[in-house]
């Protein structure tokens, strides 16, 4: 997920080499993260069924899981920086910024970062949901 999302910032002339490295890093680490994960509820759902449920379990699972903890990542890392401007911890005020800075990292995630996964993200969930199934012969 990090050589794709280093694919597309490359090919988009993105932003400083910084900005990239840490994109890149909060790919790699979200799909680092994701892969065993995603294996684990791959194989509790496919569990006993055929091949075919295997691959379509795999790719949906990994698909989801390393997307969830993507944009967990990426929701993290944007509440750090406005964390300066937000109100005292534990306050209602922090918890009402707290929540709607999250869900507005979530939106940009969505909106934004989806793309980055395109095309070698998708191809190496594909690649990965096909070793999973032949595995689970």
């Amino acid at each position: 997920m990090g050589a794709s999302a280093f694919r597309n910032l490359l090919l988009y002339s993105w932003e400083t080499t910084d900005r990239i490295r840490l994109v890149v890093f909060l790919y790699f680490i979200g799909g680092a993260l994701a892969f065993p994960v995603g294996l684990t509820l791959a194989r509790l759902v496919s569990r006993g069924r055929h091949w075919q449920t295997a691959l379509a379990a795999a790719f949906v699972c990994l698909l989801a899981i390393t997307l969830a903890f993507t944009g967990g990542l990426f929701a993290l890392q944007y509440r750090s920086y406005y964390a300066e401007w937000h109100a005292p911890a534990f306050t209602l005020t922090w918890a009402f910024e707290l929540v709607f800075t999250a869900l507005t990292a979530l939106y940009q995630f969505v909106v934004l970062g989806v793309r980055l996964y395109f095309p070698l993200g998708f191809l190496a969930l594909a690649v990965a949901s096909i070793w999973f199934a032949r595995q689970r012969r």
